[in-house]
């Protein structure tokens, strides 16, 4: 099978395919089905944060976030719900849940001090 044959094949596919997505969406609109869905009318959120990021960011985080690099942020959240997550399964009021509170509450502190602080200086 030639290149230009196995590409043609391809587009094809692809044709097909969108004609069927199509179909199913018309079908849908005509049936009711999409005005019902609580999201009809409104812009997708798709809750990555894609649209808050700044344009001049938005680049480098997607390479950062495709090479499996997280932030630091989102790193030391992480490890806040891990924490509270750890705190949740121990008898409320023991010594060891009065430290792991502390521990977390010393960690969304410095976390929202470097939130503000990237906020104020711009380096977002």
């Amino acid at each position: 099978m030639s290149e230009s044959s196995a590409q043609e094949k391809k587009e094809q596919r692809l044709r097909l395919l969108d004609d069927e997505i199509g179909h199913k969406l018309a079908e849908a609109q005509h049936s009711g089905e999409l005005r019902a869905a609580p999201s009809y009318g409104k812009p997708l959120n798709l809750g990555d944060g894609y649209a808050e990021t700044p344009d001049e960011l938005k680049m480098p985080m997607k390479i950062l976030k495709d090479a499996g690099v997280v932030p630091a942020e989102v790193e030391a959240m992480r490890e806040i719900a891990a924490l509270q997550a750890e705190l949740d399964a121990m008898p409320a009021g023991s010594a060891a849940a009065r430290a792991l509170q502390q521990r977390i509450a010393e960690k969304r502190q410095a976390l929202a001090l470097r939130l503000e602080h990237l906020r104020s200086s711009g380096t977002w």
